[in-house]
């Protein structure tokens, strides 16, 4: 069941503020989240083009590696305000809706990622979303996205903190996966299952070929 209307625009208002949203994810354990998804996924490597859409606070640069041409952006200027204040020294930042991604800072990124992004959206923007991102992607690049997602026998604790995510397009797997195959031929998944903080993640890889 969905959190109530009021409840949500509440935590949604709390949140909305970057100083409030980066508490919740340390006390969710992001940062030993952002260790493992660099380390086993996202691989960012020096001297690479990095696009990070819905940077949020952009917080992911704290376990990147140096010498990235990092771009970030977000819909939300408080978040975008607080990466910039923080990490203005290695990226730049952006206030952009998805339809407007890369905006400001054309040409082709060897890695892009969409972490906790897509479940935001519903299926028309996020067909449209990996079209763009599809078009942005050099050759030889790949595509990240992290999401929570509900899948069956799931952890009690984690479907409850899924279920009452400000994101109101959580997805199975599968309906995850078959947005990203729209767009893109090549495009792996894993299911893990955080266990220091139940949680449920679907990670996809996306590259344009095998």
């Amino acid at each position: 069941m969905k959190a109530a209307p009021e409840r949500g625009r509440a935590l949604a208002a709390v949140l909305s503020y970057g100083w409030a949203y980066d508490l919740a994810q340390y006390l969710l354990g992001a940062s030993r989240t952002r260790r493992w998804l660099q380390r086993d996924f996202m691989q960012a490597r020096a001297g690479e083009r990095v696009l990070d859409v819905g940077c949020g606070t952009a917080d992911i640069l704290s376990v990147l590696p140096d010498g990235l041409d990092y771009v970030g952006c977000d819909v939300s200027e408080r978040y975008i305000a607080r990466a910039r204040a923080r990490w203005g020294h290695l990226g730049r930042f952006y206030v952009q809706d998805v339809d407007d991604v890369g905006r400001g800072s054309p040409g082709g990124f060897d890695l892009i990622l969409a972490t906790g992004l897509l479940h935001h959206l519903d299926d028309a923007q996020a067909s449209l979303l990996f079209q763009t991102l599809a078009t942005a992607l050099n050759p030889g690049g790949r595509i990240v996205t992290v999401d929570c997602c509900f899948v069956e026998r799931q952890n009690r604790i984690a479907r409850f903190l899924i279920e009452h995510d400000r994101g109101q397009y959580v997805r199975t797997p599968q309906k995850f996966t078959a947005l990203a195959q729209a767009a893109l031929p090549d495009v792996r998944g894993w299911l893990v299952h955080r266990r220091w903080v139940p949680y449920t993640y679907w990670i996809m890889r996306a590259r344009h070929d095998a």
